[in-house]
């Protein structure tokens, strides 16, 4: 291998040969006690004082279950028996081998992914490194304290939590942060999470628990060099015509000894042909960067799922030219596409590759309450239903971690859009300009490593920080009570941080992506979280306890956040709640409630009350609630739809779970689909009727993403429960690109006549020539007051699959296997009299079993 010329060039030995960055992995076994120190941790937990195993990555938390030294806190009423655990001071070790061929290395530096929080590293007894954010990378040369043989580095992390609290308990006013302690670790408007670069929702959040994790929480690893290291990679897309992508790989690279070197960048296609070039740079003591310019011939473009294929291109950088072997070397996935995003007049959307594009999806939150244990494989169970369900954009909340390489490369495959918050929860920053340096770093990690995903399509400041300090009772009158200066001083800060200090790192490091000040936000141009400007977080429904209805008063520009509760899989519930009788004031059922502290399932009850039929059993409120979720959120989304151009986003609250619980999530933490997924997938077809009552009339329009003409044939028939149709209208019309067009509007006395209310519906059906349908059914009176008949189901089987005929109206029928864990192909559907469909079950279970399990749940009394 050639290594550059030493300088000065006074030095005329000749150079050895530079060995190429060797990585040796910590990660795996290591040990955890509490530290000793803390005495009064180990007076209560005597033998947690010993060492006992631990994983790394990790926390301590898992590591004390998995020890059965606390209960799973996932499991029954066990969360508050795991707390001690967050407010103790921990030691993690680990002994590693050191050979005379590492020794003679320039360097060996201890780096760590994630470190969770106030940690301090010692290697051999001597201290390295004390860190203070959860969200960064960590590194140390070691090799001053290290030597040959046995070596011991411990890691000492303190509760965030003691560690805080004498300062915010001296303070008069505490900045305002997310939710209160349910364990009198805190007092009440007094919490620590504000002040922290840590995961704001291991301090518990309304759908889920407060575990504040403790511990290695990313990978470990001594990375060993000599003269020079890639510390990053990014890919720059300066220009992308259909002719040619001009990129630029950039590299930050640490040096060590300056000089000469050469520097390889090759771009492989999908097609395997690679373009590479060479580079002879100079470089300097420190950190250098460097930009090699590559040029794409007839570059293929990533297109949003629905919209085109997903070609991607890998970018490999080697410090070393055209050595077989490499000083150190980087690989990077992108994929070549334009984003611009939509403001004109108040307006907010997302244009990709020239296309403007109505963004369908919903918001993810953190996939565990312990990030360590979320595998690839979980990640894209859950990514895949959000595709199956025709979404084509997830939203990364701000409360919670960066997720890992993983699961953007998930959503490069799949082509799902990922709007990205920086992870600041809702809380009032501090208005200090160290807390701001913390961020920057932090930022500008991230965002070089995350943001050369074709994926990501908008960086966002976080999550409801702007518009709680503009909106919220609690932040008006913290403002009051601190007075103007201190308001100017804190308000100063947060328009610093959001405004200028992330707005540049994304400038920075990912230049062909938009920054978005805050979700919602209007980018400092006026009132936020308004319908008439940005994106918009609308909780009159559920939170505010207003009808379902109230969705369809008003056409946001982008609906980022709105939700609506339900239960999980009554699988799913079994596994944390265990084989007793249950009801939704069950102490286990309150405990997986988070919303109003426990109380939340109230909401349910009422929501049913106002909209459904009693429940029958526990098994039949399970199905209740899922139907009300589905609705709601239907009625929501399609409205979003039918709005369009006015309004170009609609993303639900939420995907998926951090934990087995009653929640906002179509997707129960199990993996589980809730019937809102598959609701969203006849919601969020990509050819869609919509029909939407209000005032006494009936809107029928017509959605269409497509990028052509579509040729359809609408129809709308009035019908009796068994079936007899009252009137029949139909017609043909080709559906315009890129549209939402309103094709009727029917006062009741011309859909439905001198039919009785409740007694009566229409039906809305969307026909596609490519065989493609769409369906939506008009009721004048709510569930509860309809006269629904026994729909006069009948079933069979073969196999794993199940014919399901009606012989009257079926609303909403869903296949329950109880305590059976099973996904049907399709579920929480409409049947006509006479209509049939045909269910494939996915199961572990046998095809005996499921037959037997199986339950039909309709709306029906």
């Amino acid at each position: 291998m050639r290594r550059w010329f030493v300088l000065p060039l006074i030095a005329l030995a000749a150079p050895a040969l530079a060995s190429p960055k060797t990585v040796v992995p910590l990660d795996g076994a290591w040990q955890v006690r509490i530290d000793p120190t803390d005495t009064a941790a180990i007076a209560a937990h005597k033998r947690e004082a010993k060492w006992l195993p631990a994983a790394v990555p990790g926390s301590v938390q898992q590591d004390l279950i998995a020890a059965h030294r606390v209960p799973d806190p996932f499991k029954g009423t066990n969360e508050a028996a795991i707390q001690w655990a967050g407010l103790t001071k921990w030691q993690f070790r680990r002994v590693f081998d050191v050979t005379p061929a590492m020794m003679q290395r320039n360097h060996l530096d201890l780096v760590f992914d994630g470190l969770d929080t106030f940690a301090t590293v010692s290697v051999n007894g001597t201290v390295l490194l004390t860190t203070d954010n959860a969200h960064r990378r960590w590194r140390v040369d070691a090799q001053p304290v290290l030597k040959i043989g046995r070596n011991e580095v411990l890691v000492t992390i303190a509760s965030p939590i003691r560690t805080l609290q004498p300062m915010v308990l001296a303070e008069k006013n505490p900045l305002p942060g997310e939710y209160d302690s349910a364990f009198g670790d805190e007092p009440k408007g007094k919490q620590t999470s504000p002040y922290i670069r840590k995961p704001k929702y291991n301090y518990g959040w309304d759908w889920g628990p407060r575990i504040v994790n403790t511990g290695i929480w990313r990978p470990v690893r001594l990375e060993i060099w000599d003269d020079a290291r890639i510390d990053t990679l990014r890919v720059d897309q300066e220009a992308l015509t259909p002719t040619e992508a001009r990129l630029s790989a950039k590299l930050d690279i640490a040096v060590e000894t300056p000089g000469v070197a050469t520097i390889r960048a090759a771009v492989a296609g999908p097609d395997g042909k690679t373009v590479s070039v060479d580079r002879t740079v100079t470089l300097v003591k420190g950190n250098n960067a460097v930009s090699i310019p590559l040029a794409i011939a007839d570059p293929k473009r990533w297109q949003p799922v629905g919209y085109g294929a997903q070609p991607l291109y890998t970018v490999t950088a080697s410090l070393g030219g055209a050595e077989p072997t490499p000083e150190d070397s980087v690989t990077k996935r992108i994929g070549l596409r334009t984003v611009e995003l939509i403001r004109k007049d108040g307006s907010f959307g997302f244009k990709v590759n020239g296309t403007p594009i109505f963004a369908k999806g919903a918001n993810i939150i953190p996939f565990d309450s312990f990030p360590a244990r979320v595998t690839p494989a979980y990640m894209e169970t859950i990514l895949k239903g959000a595709r199956d369900a025709n979404m084509n954009m997830v939203r990364i909340w701000g409360g919670g971690t960066y997720l890992d390489d993983a699961f953007y490369d998930i959503a490069d495959r799949m082509g799902l859009m990922v709007w990205q918050d920086f992870m600041f929860g809702g809380s009032v920053t501090p208005p200090d300009a160290a807390f701001r340096e913390n961020v920057r770093i932090e930022a500008e990690e991230q965002v070089a490593r995350i943001g050369s995903h074709p994926s990501v399509v908008l960086w966002a400041g976080g999550n409801e920080v702007l518009s709680g300090w503009e909106n919220w009772s609690d932040r008006k009158a913290f403002k009051k009570a601190v007075g103007a200066d201190e308001q100017e001083r804190i308000g100063a800060g947060m328009a610093v941080l959001f405004d200028r200090v992330l707005r540049e790192a994304v400038t920075r490091n990912a230049p062909g992506t938009p920054y978005w000040p805050g979700s919602p936000s209007t980018n400092y141009e006026g009132p936020v979280d308004t319908d008439k400007d940005g994106d918009r977080h609308f909780w009159d429904v559920w939170s505010g306890s207003k009808p379902v209805e109230n969705y369809l008063d008003s056409c946001p520009r982008f609906m980022s956040e709105y939700g609506f509760q339900s239960m999980p899989d009554l699988s799913t519930i079994r596994e944390f709640a265990g084989k007793g009788a249950l009801t939704a004031d069950s102490p286990v059922m309150k405990a997986h409630q988070k919303f109003l502290a426990g109380e939340g399932n109230e909401r349910l009850m009422m929501y049913l009350r106002d909209r459904l039929r009693p429940a029958r059993d526990f098994a039949d409120l399970v199905y209740l609630t899922q139907v009300n979720q589905a609705e709601a959120i239907r009625i929501a989304a399609s409205h979003h739809r039918a709005c369009r151009p006015v309004t170009m986003g609609s993303l639900y609250w939420q995907l998926n779970d951090v934990w087995p619980s009653i929640s906002w999530a179509s997707i129960d933490h199990a993996g589980r689909w809730k019937l809102l997924n598959y609701a969203a997938r006849r919601f969020f077809a990509p050819q869609a009727i919509v029909a939407e009552r209000k005032d006494g009339a009936t809107r029928i329009s017509l959605i269409s993403d497509a990028t052509t003409l579509v040729d359809s044939r609408w129809r709308v028939r009035t019908m009796t429960m068994d079936g007899k149709v009252l009137k029949d209208t139909t017609a043909a019309l080709m559906l315009e690109p890129l549209s939402s067009r309103l094709v009727a509007t029917l006062s009741d006395d011309a859909l439905f006549g001198t039919a009785a209310p409740t007694a009566s519906y229409a039906v809305a059906d969307l026909q596609l020539d490519n065989g493609g349908t769409s369906r939506a059914i008009i009721e004048r009176a709510l569930p509860k007051d309809m006269a629904y008949p026994d729909p006069g189901l009948s079933v069979r089987w073969t196999g794993t699959d199940v014919k399901i005929t009606a012989t009257n109206l079926a609303r909403a029928v869903m296949l329950d296997f109880g305590a059976v864990a099973a996904q049907p192909s399709d579920d929480g559907f409409d049947l006509l009299p006479g209509e049939s469909v045909t269910i494939h079950v996915v199961s572990d279970a046998s095809a005996t079993t499921l037959r037997k399990a199986l339950i039909l749940r309709t709306l029906a009394r």
